[in-house]
């Protein structure tokens, strides 16, 4: 019999991930990761926050005691501030916009628990991810692909899986829609089944990420100019943390007529403020790019490819430029491309691969 060690968040998706495989015919096992010291908790409940509140190991050891199998808790806390928190911070005091989520993936979730995993002897970690995992006996490489429910498609912050990662990855839920997993958990009497999904960055629940940032390094973050496309000084922002690219509301600056975030300048620590068509931009260049359908990129490939979780992917070129770096060619131009976020390329349903936009 394989052995599973299922990641379970104390959320609807994990814990009917877990249910499936057991009736699979897994011998399972539900873990649940802390990412946060007793103390952090504690007063994000005490301020209303749920995201990662105690209740949520509370949920996910209840259903593995109604389902019949072992929970554990690993304290992955100093891991989680290394790779996820602080990366994070130092990224927008860089003047980029990361995706922690995707971090905590790379890091976390598929390196950290799959290596826990493999030391205890599991075969396989599992997820309630929606995506699908499929291997090509033609080029001999796993494959992400879509899932069915495209409205849950996570494929976008699961680029980075490697065919290691792959090949010892199970997602349970890649053939059915949101609404089937629900009903399932209803079925099962389990406890989170009308638990909404959590929308919120972990670790900055109220969407504050300024004054996370400022909380959690200390750094002193100064006033700034605001410019025009021409280097003309505008007025002054309230330090370059406050703002990403394509932000509109709160600059607190009025110019009689709408104006934009176009780009962040952490030398000059300066805010460039445009029209929204100053936005848009037909290329860009991403870095750290993982292949997956493909070992290498020898020659340019038609692809479509976005540049933000919730956007439609567009049709494209990917082009290999060296030394690690690859540029990406829109047939039309696209909105407020972001240093720091993720470009994902997809051919069809299956990930090509994706990077981080220079």
């Amino acid at each position: 019999m394989k052995k599973v060690m299922v990641g379970m968040s104390g959320g609807v998706d994990s814990s009917v991930a877990a249910m499936l495989l057991r009736d699979s015919g897994y011998d399972v096992t539900g873990v649940t990761l802390k990412m946060f010291s007793d103390e952090d908790i504690v007063q994000a409940e005490k301020e209303g926050k749920t995201c990662c509140a105690l209740s949520d190991v509370e949920d996910a050891r209840s259903v593995a005691y109604r389902l019949g199998f072992e929970h554990l808790v690993f304290n992955f806390r100093e891991v989680f501030r290394e790779y996820v928190m602080e990366q994070f911070a130092e990224s927008y005091l860089s003047g980029r916009t990361p995706n922690p989520c995707i971090e905590c993936n790379r890091r976390v979730k598929f390196w950290k628990m799959l290596l826990r995993a493999q030391e205890l002897g599991y075969d396989y970690i599992a997820t309630g991810h929606y995506a699908r995992i499929e291997f090509d006996e033609g080029s001999g490489r796993y494959l992400l692909k879509r899932p069915k429910d495209r409205s849950k498609d996570q494929t976008y912050v699961l680029y980075s899986l490697t065919q290691e990662q792959l090949a010892h990855t199970l997602f349970p839920l890649g053939d059915l829609e949101k609404p089937q997993v629900r009903a399932l958990a209803e079925r099962a009497g389990l406890v989170n089944s009308a638990k909404p999904d959590s929308q919120d960055i972990c670790f900055v629940p109220d969407g504050d990420y300024a004054g996370f940032i400022r909380k959690f390094t200390g750094a002193d973050v100064p006033e700034g100019d605001f410019t025009d496309m021409q280097g003309n000084v505008l007025g002054r922002h309230r330090g370059i943390i406050n703002y990403t690219v394509g932000q509109r509301k709160g600059l607190g600056i009025s110019l009689g007529k709408p104006a934009y975030v176009v780009k962040k300048d952490v030398l000059t620590n300066t805010v460039v403020l445009g029209d929204e068509a100053d936005l848009y931009t037909k290329t860009l260049v991403a870095q750290d790019v993982n292949l997956i359908s493909v070992a290498e990129l020898t020659e340019p490939m038609r692809v479509t490819a976005k540049t933000r979780y919730s956007q439609t992917e567009q049709p494209a070129v990917v082009s290999y430029l060296g030394s690690g770096e690859y540029l990406v060619e829109f047939d039309e131009p696209r909105r407020a491309v972001t240093s720091g976020q993720a470009v994902v390329l997809y051919d069809g349903d299956t990930v090509v691969g994706g990077g981080t936009i220079k």
